[in-house]
């Protein structure tokens, strides 16, 4: 009557629904990320849950085993910062108020400890070093201002560890309620697709965190360990930071070994040749023995794409996208595949039904009739 086509209309209110929702998705961005911090940490919580409930095996409800469970890891938690928190701190306020001496381009040359072959050259070697701090320092500072930034506004916002650990333990509480769920929605027509997606979603985003959280661990304890023995400089602080940035994929180690190095060699440390070779060697381990053990279920994400993914998600959300971004790239080549399979099973014919005819069965044979009796 007016003029408008109906398909485009629908097709125009599609788009506006469409980005009325990525609106809405941008003013909750805060909320969102409290909610997905919670799932990620839900599902370090969860193994320990299903381990006491199989151990326990129904002698306590399910709610007030839950309660348990929470206040076990919050009581480690707890101690683990009572015992090295305020080493933690003392060396981060040391490293602060050295670090100008340490980046002073001027006593470099001094300072810089090597070896006997490399004695002749220690100033075109100062001189080398001091070009790369002064060239790398104006290009780094952008990243580092933005990533402190980030940090800070976390560290601000002190109620989410309080609002993280009840959303995660709602969250669990409700699991039944969410598997109830699944079964119901696998009986719709496209409710295989979808459950097999969740089903999906949910093991990547478990196997990546478990991973994780097992690989900041052993990378916590072995360079805390090692670094400590072999009286590096600020070692329990380095640990705990190469253990943080552990959660970043390819870039993460690469700049904790870095700032290792770079620590023990502006610090006057004698030994930064057992520093780098027992980084290398513990690398190798964890790149090629137990990260690919503990990433085996899905999670394997080139590193193209992981490169790809921490830049853009520094640019487009700062620390949170730089931490988040791995795991999204990972939730969604995971979706990619589920797609390619439920595609593969439509478009697969079904095979033929074969009947076999089979021959009759021969009638039984009649014995002959008696023969007439002979008289003689």
């Amino acid at each position: 009557m007016f003029g408008i086509d109906a398909r485009t209309a629908r097709v125009v209110w599609t788009a506006a629904l469409v980005i009325a929702g990525l609106y809405g998705v941008f003013l909750m961005r805060t909320t969102l990320l409290v909610m997905l911090i919670a799932v990620l940490f839900s599902y370090l919580v969860y193994p320990l849950f299903a381990l006491a409930q199989r151990r326990i095996a129904g002698r306590i409800p399910r709610t007030p085993l839950l309660c348990l469970v929470y206040l076990v890891v919050m009581a480690l938690a707890v101690v683990v910062v009572g015992l090295f928190g305020n080493q933690v701190a003392e060396q981060a306020t040391a490293l602060l108020q050295q670090l100008p001496t340490l980046l002073d381009p001027t006593t470099l040359e001094k300072r810089l400890p090597l070896p006997g072959l490399l004695e002749p050259m220690r100033a075109r070697v100062a001189g080398v070093l001091r070009e790369l701090l002064e060239g790398g320092s104006a290009q780094a500072m952008p990243f580092v201002r933005n990533v402190g930034t980030g940090l800070m506004h976390l560290a601000g916002n002190l109620i989410y560890l309080v609002v993280v650990p009840i959303l995660s333990f709602l969250m669990i509480l409700q699991a039944p309620v969410i598997d109830d769920l699944l079964v119901t929605m696998r009986n719709r027509r496209t409710g295989p697709f979808w459950t097999d997606v969740l089903h999906g979603l949910n093991g990547v985003l478990s196997s990546y965190v478990r991973a994780l959280a097992l690989l900041s661990l052993a990378t916590l304890v072995a360079y805390g360990l090692v670094l400590q023995l072999m009286g590096v400089p600020f070692a329990l602080l380095l640990a705990g930071m190469a253990a943080v940035l552990e959660v970043i994929p390819v870039l993460g180690p690469l700049v904790a070994a870095a700032s290792i190095v770079g620590v023990a060699l502006f610090s006057g440390y004698e030994h930064v040749g057992w520093v780098i070779a027992f980084i290398g060697a513990y690398r190798v381990i964890q790149d090629y023995m137990l990260n690919p053990y503990l990433m085996s279920e899905g999670v394997d994400v080139p590193p193209i794409l992981v490169v790809f993914g921490l830049l853009a998600g520094e640019e487009l959300a700062g620390v949170s996208g730089i931490f988040l971004s791995v795991p999204f790239i990972a939730a969604v080549r995971m979706v990619a595949v589920q797609v390619r399979q439920h595609r593969a099973k439509l478009t697969t014919p079904a095979a033929p039904t074969v009947v076999v005819a089979t021959a009759p069965a021969p009638a039984p044979a009649t014995p002959p009739p008696p023969a007439p009796p002979t008289t003689g």
